[in-house]
């Protein structure tokens, strides 16, 4: 692995992981913490990106840690607010077997040689909605609607992504 702060970055978001859960399911604190530690995290996502594109620093582990990192990120923050009942598991099966789903394809189009297709803008949708319904469910202030609203909005979103990257593999069935 070549150390770059991109690649820096990817690993923080890893180990920020533990730290937002210590946080998140210890009562002793209070919501802001772990949101905070959860926003930081999802905005080294933007940034690391930014910066290897910027640089010219774009890597292999970059290209595979990376998307791997928002993955556990998001599921860990899901799992943790199924565990205090304030998201419903079935968004959550839904949005990780999209993840699934979408690195199966990935991996199968580089095993057939094809080029990584990238986030595309119901992705990038999908991407936001995620992390705004997370934060918001995070820091805990907005229950009810608008908590409900964004959970179906980010199962939607991740549904159409699923699809759109589905179709944009169809070649790999082909093979």
């Amino acid at each position: 692995m070549k150390i770059n702060l991109p690649n820096l970055l990817v690993i923080l978001r890893i180990a920020l992981i533990p730290v937002f859960l210590f946080f998140f399911l210890d009562p002793a604190f209070n919501r802001i913490i772990p949101m905070a530690v959860f926003l930081i995290a999802a905005f080294s996502d933007f940034l690391d990106g930014h910066l290897a594109r910027k640089w010219g620093t774009v890597s292999n582990f970059g290209k595979l840690m990376d998307p791997l990192a928002d993955k556990m990120l998001v599921s860990a923050a899901m799992v943790a607010l199924v565990y205090v009942q304030e998201l419903s598991a079935w968004a959550v099966v839904i949005i990780i077997c999209r993840e699934f789903w979408v690195t199966s394809l990935r991996m199968l189009a580089l095993e057939q040689g094809k080029e990584v297709i990238a986030a595309s803008i119901w992705g990038k949708i999908k991407t936001v909605l995620q992390v705004i319904m997370l934060t918001v469910l995070i820091w805990g202030i907005f229950p009810g609607t608008l908590s409900i609203i964004l959970v179906y909005l980010a199962v939607i979103a991740t549904v159409l992504s699923a699809a759109e990257y589905t179709k944009s593999y169809k070649d790999v069935f082909k093979a």
